[in-house]
């Protein structure tokens, strides 16, 4: 739909071109509006796996699970969709790296908690083929607590393991939550939520921050796997730096230097390799652990006698694993900085070392030109003296000619007086082609 604005009125009117992003901005904050849930309820939420390829071909199963039954099928582009299946809602949303399956099912025994078990109701699931892997899974039950009495410690301690047992209330003590974050035997984790009097619309508010507590409070630990794969690399590539600028000095020469050059290049390649793989997932972590945070805080997370909350429970719990991966990050940071700084010096006492060595090389290949030149200079005079040799003798050939064919004079003489000026001459035209040769070198 367009978002261009009109202004003036009849003949007069106009319109403001939008921008094109202004439709996708102004609906990006109603994309999942809170959907107001009737007490009692069960709710069973799926979040998988789903790469851009496989969330292409989810999106393609919804709509034909959605065609199939009569019903709208999403919109395409669109990340969010709701459809009523008789008294079963299902809410489809699709993100940059998961998509959840939520399913709004009756409450057949409103009196019992989480009755009948998760495996029961989930057969719809079934329906759709599996985006992706299975990342969570939670059994969330919406009970009236004026009529359940399932908020009592017995009750509690029953359906949750108290060792993890975790309970607040909204700030104004109308909703309480409890759970263990522990999956049950059929591979689900359980919530309770308690509708003291919150209504449909904070009901439902209520369900959905729980629901993303938990999907984004496993997301964030998705990088806790990552850290533990990296520290062994980390590790040794730290114990290999001390020891290689251990090394460096008591090192002399080129070659050595430039093993140690090699070796450090090679290191920092591994860690850069490293780093760029867990860039993501480490990011991802803190961006999911925020959202973690503020969720608890919208809710109020209000303490309950005897029970630890949420807040306090994930803070424990969580931040270790998260302060994990910001020290790899941050000792993956480090260490290419270190090693930068390594390849650095080596580089720097690679090239001096080079250059000393293309100094001697400069300096023997001086020496050679000068020996060449001595050379040339001395092939240049036995050049002149072959030639005037030669010279000499030809001319010395035409005076006998010319004696013989009755020119009275001596052959010998004018043979001898012949010889300087032909030396001379030689002389100086091997010199010219020579000079010749310098200056066209020189250009």
């Amino acid at each position: 739909m367009s978002q261009d604005v009109r202004i003036g009125g009849g003949d007069g009117e106009a319109r403001l071109e939008a921008h094109a992003l202004r439709a996708a901005v102004l609906g990006e904050v109603h994309a999942r509006p809170f959907t107001p849930i009737e007490t009692p309820r069960r709710v069973l939420h799926f979040a998988f796996d789903s790469t851009a390829e496989r969330g292409e071909a989810d999106r393609r199963h919804l709509s034909e699970f959605c065609a199939g039954r009569d019903i709208p099928s999403p919109m395409p582009g669109s990340r969010h969709h709701r459809v009523a299946l008789g008294a079963t809602v299902l809410r489809w949303e699709q993100h940059s790296e998961f998509t959840t399956y939520t399913w709004e099912l009756p409450s057949e025994g409103a009196a019992t908690a989480f009755h009948p078990p998760a495996p029961a109701l989930a057969h719809p699931m079934g329906l759709v083929p599996q985006p992706g892997l299975l990342l969570v899974a939670i059994d969330l039950h919406l009970m009236d607590g004026r009529a359940a009495g399932t908020a009592d410690a017995a009750d509690l301690a029953r359906l949750f393991d108290p060792a993890s047992l975790t309970v607040a209330e909204t700030g104004d003590g109308a909703g309480l939550y409890a759970t263990d974050f522990q999956a049950d035997p059929a591979g689900f984790v359980r919530i309770l939520v308690v509708d003291r009097g919150l209504g449909a619309a904070r009901a439902g508010a209520l369900t959905q921050r729980l629901l993303e507590i938990e999907t984004y409070r496993t997301l964030a630990l998705l990088g806790l796997p990552e850290a533990q794969r990296l520290a062994p690399t980390v590790g040794r590539i730290e114990m290999r730096l001390a020891e290689v600028t251990d090394e460096m000095q008591r090192t002399e020469g080129f070659e050595a230097n430039h093993r140690l050059l090699d070796e450090l290049t090679a290191l920092a390649a591994e860690l850069e390799a490293g780093a760029a793989a867990s860039l993501f997932r480490f990011g991802a972590s803190r961006a999911y652990d925020q959202i973690v945070h503020l969720r608890l805080q919208t809710i109020g997370d209000r303490p309950v006698a005897g029970h630890t909350t949420w807040s306090a429970f994930l803070a424990r719990r969580m931040a270790p694993a998260l302060q994990t991966c910001a020290a790899i990050e941050q000792r993956q940071a480090n260490l290419s900085t270190k090693l930068a700084r390594a390849a650095n010096l080596l580089r720097t006492r690679v090239d001096v070392e080079l250059q000393q060595q293309n100094r001697d090389l400069l300096q023997s290949m001086n020496r050679r030109t000068q020996l060449q030149l001595r050379l040339q200079a001395t092939v240049e005079g036995l050049s002149v003296a072959a030639i005037s040799y030669y010279v000499v003798g030809l001319f010395g050939y035409i005076m006998k000619g010319v004696h013989d064919a009755g020119v009275d004079f001596d052959v010998s003489l004018a043979t001898a007086v012949f010889v300087p000026p032909a030396v001379a001459l030689i002389w100086w035209i091997v010199r010219r082609v020579r000079r010749r040769h310098v200056d066209a070198g020189d250009r």
